[in-house]
């Protein structure tokens, strides 16, 4: 029997709905205070033990973090100095979240500003006005934050074979996926489109991660592709057989659906042969240097 939990995105979208709108208020809160990195790197949440994390953010001469634990299901505020604000999340609407997230950071000292109202999300209601019940799954939660762990272990190992510039293991809250990128070296200028997406596609990447699902793809998924996308993208050959490609926002989109790999005998090596097929594949077509860029064992 696979360890990675079933997802069922239907059973859990108003949940998913309610964690991405709390996830957002912190993840803005890193955006603001953090000093900023290319690529937005300054901006993403990192998995944790218990949940998800800021991880360290610079404050003046001390640091914070916020850690949001998907076992207790409350957000634990840590000082530098060990002092300490927390508060329970089950029960919570938007609104609620958003008061207890920052009187306790007041409470700290650390009286952070952001602009309160969801990014890229099909709620357009500011955080402090939205009063609307939410519902709030506990165990969803915990199945969710579990297959992140197992799917962040599988995507370190993944990182393991590249010597070359790549981010860490991290999720970005707007889009809420959990995110792999490998860069080139080359810059590769991306001409239209936002400010914050000529930062984050500067040069060459092929980038792969996971998401649970969408109201436009309604199961949860591994993915990957390739900027710029080199000709042929969607002619590579994925490994496992199940994978397949289709059409993102004009351009190719590898996929392998959760549940495919985890109805598998191995889902580790099933998801990691499917990222490794569309990494080399990719690659190749776009002619990085495969072997500069591959870690040799000593």
């Amino acid at each position: 029997m696979s360890s990675l939990p079933p997802l069922p995105y239907k059973n859990w979208a108003d949940t998913k709905e309610t964690l991405h709108l709390f996830l957002q208020m912190i993840g803005k809160v890193r955006l603001k205070a953090h000093p900023k990195l290319n690529h937005w790197w300054h901006v993403t949440l990192y998995p944790h033990v218990r949940g998800l994390t800021t991880g360290r953010i610079p404050y003046g001469d001390s640091g914070f973090e916020i850690l949001y634990d998907m076992l207790d299901h409350k957000v634990i505020i840590s000082r530098n100095d060990g002092v300490q604000k927390s508060f329970s999340v089950p029960g919570l609407t938007v609104s609620a979240f958003y008061e207890a997230l920052f009187s306790r950071l007041a409470d700290l000292e650390v009286p952070v500003k952001i602009v309160s109202k969801p990014y890229d999300n099909k709620s357009k209601v500011p955080f402090p006005e939205d009063h609307a019940p939410r519902t709030y799954d506990q165990q969803a939660v915990s199945d969710f934050w579990r297959a992140l762990c197992l799917i962040s272990s599988m995507f370190e190992t993944y990182r393991t074979s590249f010597v070359g510039k790549q981010t860490p293991v991290q999720l970005y809250w707007h889009s809420f996926d959990l995110v792999v990128t490998r860069f080139s070296g080359r810059a590769h200028p991306l001409e239209g489109g936002t400010q914050s997406d000529k930062e984050a596609y500067s040069h060459e990447v092929i980038s792969i991660g996971f998401w649970p699902g969408d109201d436009s793809f309604q199961e949860p998924a591994f993915y990957g592709y390739a900027y710029p996308e080199p000709v042929g993208m969607n002619q590579i050959t994925l490994q496992p057989g199940d994978a397949f490609w289709a059409e993102k926002n004009g351009g190719a989109l590898a996929i392998l659906k959760y549940e495919d790999a985890r109805n598998a005998g191995d889902p580790k090596n099933k998801i990691l042969s499917f990222l490794e097929s569309l990494y080399e594949g990719a690659a190749e077509k776009a002619d990085w240097p495969l072997a500069d860029l591959k870690h040799q064992a000593l």
